[in-house]
């Protein structure tokens, strides 16, 4: 799934290919993908990208709707599948509903554009078209961006005042904090050296700030890694940066043990048992008692 670091790339990618040119049309092809109706996408037609946004992990190209004397908001969540192509000379043919990838397309008045493509069965890719971004239900769920200037460690020890959960499932929850999700908390929590499964409530005041700064340079780092890369190598250099998460089996960068793997219905999550569990495999989410 793109996470924090990857849609970043692509809002500075598209701010730079997308602000004050002109869509031409905007073309739903998959049923599922259009989850607003009012305003139409044909309202997006003939209007100017004046800018593109970023709320956590959903996308948003703002347009100047000159008709309706205001702006228009396209906001995309790519979801665990989905992915954004760029092309400097579309199809001209419109394209068709099929069984395909491709969910929508974005066509610009001088022939180039985007496609909204999403792989697998399982279609969870999500397309708004609103005059305020708070109007997207997940949006106005959001907690504070992690990577935001205001966002310092006292401001995140407040966040974790209170919470009961695991580290693993509270640094995902995109209402804690937005942006975050499984690789990166993976990430994160290997730098911090501290077990997925320990509770938030056990965390000392210096176990937060370690863990502040390891959230922070571990998105920040990301973030720096992607910049410039074009769209469509935007997978493949997160998968590069990756230490632990999606590398079971290999040696962990820093220590040199293997990295290890706890599997769930519909996810997973990798570790280092010497750097974060003092060297005691988690068998099991739901049996370990491996909390410190």
């Amino acid at each position: 799934m793109p996470e924090l670091p990857e849609v970043e790339a692509l809002r500075e990618f598209l701010d730079e290919h997308l602000v004050r040119r002109e869509i031409a049309r905007v073309v739903p092809v998959a049923v599922s993908v259009l989850k607003t109706y009012d305003p139409p996408p044909s309202a997006l037609e003939g209007a100017a990208v004046t800018a593109v946004g970023r709320h956590g992990k959903f996308l948003d190209i703002a347009v100047l709707d000159i008709s309706a004397g205001g702006g228009l908001h396209l906001v995309t969540h790519l979801a665990r599948a989905g992915w954004l192509r760029w092309k400097d000379d579309l199809p001209a043919e419109p394209p068709r509903p099929g069984k395909g990838p491709l969910a929508l397309r974005v066509a610009l008045a001088d022939g180039a554009g985007f496609d909204l493509t999403e792989a697998g069965t399982k279609k969870s890719l999500a397309v708004y078209v609103v005059r305020d971004p708070a109007d997207v239900p997940g949006i106005a769920r959001l907690g504070p961006d992690p990577l935001a200037d205001d966002f310092g460690r006292d401001r995140f020890a407040e966040l974790l005042h209170g919470e009961r959960r695991q580290l693993k499932g509270a640094l995902r929850d995109q209402s804690l904090i937005a942006g975050i999700g499984n690789a990166y908390s993976d990430e994160i929590l290997h730098a911090a050296k501290m077990s997925p499964f320990k509770p938030v409530a056990n965390l000392s005041e210096d176990e937060i700030t370690v863990l502040y700064e390891a959230l922070r340079a571990t998105l920040a780092e990301a973030v720096e890694r992607t910049r410039g890369v074009a769209a469509g190598r935007l997978k493949a250099e997160k998968k590069s940066g990756l230490r632990v998460h999606g590398r079971t089996g290999e040696p962990c960068p820093v220590c040199g043990d293997t990295i290890r793997e706890v599997s769930f219905s519909d996810s997973s999550l990798q570790y280092c048992p010497t750097c974060q569990t003092g060297g005691k495999p988690l068998a099991d989410r739901r049996l370990s008692r491996l909390l410190k």
